[in-house]
């Protein structure tokens, strides 16, 4: 499958091993799982840093594989139940960033095309996900500018 802004094809990414229960070396207790996780989005780490820091610190010093495997919820559905999810999905505000981030090189630097073009792409994928959670994770009338993301990483 090719990129959406590029003229090469992506690499193909490699699967997880299909997997019904948790290693027998890994015994945690589910409720401590989900009492970590609520602890660390509590300290301000997205969904991702939290599968990464349980997968490397893991619970009481015993490493956490895969969540959903010893919770069978997934990290989100764990912050949503315990209503520690973030206002904004990761994967949009870190396209967020990345855009404001953009945003106020190009201002600095007008002549840079290379990263006009990027801002450009960049705010599209914006846009096309601001469309894609509007109405669910978003509000209905939610509309995706400069401005708006500047105040909403700086909420965060």
């Amino acid at each position: 499958m090719a990129r959406m802004h590029t003229r090469r094809r992506g690499s193909s990414g490699s699967d997880k091993p299909t997997a019904d229960e948790p290693p027998e070396w890994s015994d945690v207790d589910p409720a401590d799982v989900e009492e970590r996780v609520v602890e660390l989005a509590a300290q301000g780490h997205d969904p991702s840093q939290i599968g990464i820091k349980l997968r490397d610190e893991g619970v009481t010093g015993t490493p956490v594989p895969d969540v959903k495997l010893v919770t069978d919820k997934k990290i989100t559905e764990i912050l949503e139940e315990n209503d520690a999810k973030a206002d904004v999905p990761e994967d949009l505000r870190n396209l967020m960033k990345r855009a404001v981030r953009l945003r106020e090189h190009v201002q600095e630097n007008p002549q840079d095309y290379q990263n006009k073009r990027s801002l450009q792409n960049t705010e599209s994928k914006v846009r096309r996900l601001v469309d894609y959670y509007r109405g669910n994770e978003l509000e209905p009338d939610f509309t995706y500018s400069y401005e708006v993301a500047v105040d909403l990483l700086e909420e965060h």
